[in-house]
């Protein structure tokens, strides 16, 4: 398999704005690449939609199994003895995607991060700390990694990024009290954050969640 990112581009003109979306563990970049048809997004709306493939790496949680992972699982409860440098490493690599948008001609200010899992832990992390400003970040069913650098390193240019915090009442892999703790943080630090609880919902992403997120992506983007 290539690891050449996912590239999707919608629209009537060339894309002004780019959306910049990481998968889940074990997943690749074609996972969320389906759900661009489905968000209907507005005809004036010209967009990037970049997924890319996380690396091949052993996790500690599955026995040792190479698979792609942003980070390393290391325990049960997953914010639990962090991988730091793996976290790093991929809030970089994701810095290095944003600013190649950037050198193709899309400013930061139009560009999105999501990510699902642990691309929406990755893609939350960069936000706050990217020192350019960002138009938005999505966070599906993750949880905000290495809380306690936050105060330290956040960045004075994304200090009110618009943020969609989402998560499923009945997800067993990343647990809604996690989801919680984030956004207290998040409210703490002065962020605003757009929170949808879907109830029932497990480890996924459902119907109405695809509406909701096509609603926040035309109101931060048009």
């Amino acid at each position: 398999m290539s690891d050449s990112p996912i590239v999707i581009e919608i629209g009537s003109g060339p894309p002004d704005s780019c959306v910049i979306w990481l998968h889940g563990l074990g997943a690749d970049g074609h996972d969320f690449e389906p759900i661009v048809p489905e968000l209907k997004l507005n005809a004036d709306l010209n967009i990037r939609f970049v997924f890319p493939h996380a690396p091949m790496i052993p996790v500690t949680i599955n026995q040792g199994f190479v698979m792609r992972a942003w980070y390393d699982i290391r325990e049960t409860k997953i914010d639990a003895e962090p991988d730091k440098a793996g976290i790093r490493q991929s809030s970089q690599a994701l810095v290095q995607m944003i600013e190649e948008q950037v050198e193709s001609g899309i400013v930061s200010e139009r560009i999105v991060l999501a990510g699902f899992s642990q691309g929406g832990a990755i893609a939350l992390f960069t936000a706050l700390r990217y020192p350019g400003h960002l138009a938005g970040v999505m966070v599906l069913s993750a949880y905000m990694p290495l809380p306690q650098s936050l105060a330290a390193e956040k960045s004075d240019a994304n200090s009110g990024i618009p943020i969609f915090l989402a998560h499923g009442s009945d997800d067993t892999v990343v647990p809604i009290e996690l989801a919680y703790v984030t956004r207290g943080k998040l409210e703490k630090e002065g962020y605003p954050a757009t929170w949808m609880e879907y109830q029932g919902m497990m480890h996924s992403v459902s119907e109405k969640e695809i509406f909701d997120i096509s609603e926040w992506l035309e109101g931060t983007l048009l």
